[in-house]
């Protein structure tokens, strides 16, 4: 018997929201990674984007657990010499929340190409509303549980 191996052209690619409402934002990103890398699939390839589409609406309602000071720093650099920036997260997460959960799905992704394009295939927005009603029409609708898994909604 044969290994099967996914080919980049044989891939079905289908649209998922996910329900940030209530949600620790670790498990959010944790099921969000997993949709968009495709271990999801019973045709999962390492080496080949096989995932999904993912939407998450309402990041702004996730909720923060553990220990997230909200005057700890978050940083970033400009790549010049002396080019260190912070802002406090508490600040950050009132300005944009979909920026943060965004960081956070991308840092569970492989740090190389493949990861790059499984990472634009997240969509984040901070409320309920999304301009993908057409890609979503009869695609699955998800609510991340608190467990961390997608279940139909």
């Amino acid at each position: 018997m044969k290994t099967f191996s996914a080919k980049a052209g044989e891939v079905t690619r289908d649209w998922v929201v996910l329900d940030a409402t209530g949600v620790p934002v670790g498990r959010l990103a944790q099921e969000a990674a997993r949709l968009l890398r495709g271990k999801h699939k019973p045709t999962f390839t390492p080496h080949v984007d096989t995932g999904d589409f993912v939407i998450v609406i309402n990041a702004s309602r996730a909720i923060w657990t553990g220990n997230n000071k909200a005057d700890e720093p978050i940083y970033r650099h400009t790549l010049y010499p002396g080019g260190i920036r912070s802002v406090p997260r508490g600040e950050f997460l009132e300005k944009r929340p979909e920026r943060l959960i965004e960081k956070v799905v991308k840092g569970m992704l492989p740090h190389n190409k493949l990861g790059d394009a499984m990472y634009r295939k997240l969509k984040v927005y901070a409320g309920p509303d999304h301009p993908h009603e057409a890609q979503v029409k009869g695609a699955t609708k998800a609510k991340a549980a608190a467990t961390g898994t997608a279940a139909q909604a």
